[in-house]
């Protein structure tokens, strides 16, 4: 009898213990919809020749940035991608990730957009891939002044 005691408050014990860490799961996960509730929604369209794109962000509780980003070349298919990231002062860090229409093929690329007053200017900056992964080089400055899409701000499209 005594040696089914020991084993049975062991069984005990770790039933209140496994029910404490969901709690604690239930409220790390609480704290996470919660600040990943959108505070602010923005949008933007850059037009240069026969190219348009469009920008879609929304302002996340915790400071991120989520959205959209579509782009429409004249002499290439058009690209739709979300944008994920963070301002670092007044740069946004971002990824744009989309699939290329012509072979399902889903590519990841950053952007770094430059804030100025009610404008948005998406710099060139130096790619490089490693090990398939592709980020700015951050050695080497990114331009802002050179480039050939300065977005205006815009009216956000609603969906039907």
């Amino acid at each position: 009898m005594k040696n089914l005691v020991l084993p049975c408050l062991l069984v005990i014990c770790l039933g209140f213990q496994s029910c404490k860490n969901d709690e604690k799961r239930k409220e790390f996960d609480t704290a996470k919809a919660e600040g990943e509730k959108i505070v602010g929604t923005e949008c933007y369209r850059a037009i240069y020749e026969k190219d348009t794109v469009d920008l879609k962000l929304n302002t996340l509780k915790n400071g991120k940035i989520t959205g959209n980003l579509v782009m429409k070349a004249a002499a290439a298919p058009e690209k739709r991608g979300e944008i994920t990231g963070e301002f670092r002062g007044d740069t946004l860090f971002a990824d744009y990730t989309f699939i290329n229409p012509g072979n399902a093929t889903k590519f990841k690329n950053p952007l770094a957009i430059l804030k100025k007053g009610e404008k948005l200017i998406l710099g060139n900056g130096t790619m490089q891939t490693t090990m398939g992964v592709t980020y700015l080089v951050k050695d080497i400055p990114i331009d802002f002044e050179n480039v050939k899409y300065k977005f205006d701000s815009a009216q956000c499209a609603e969906k039907k």
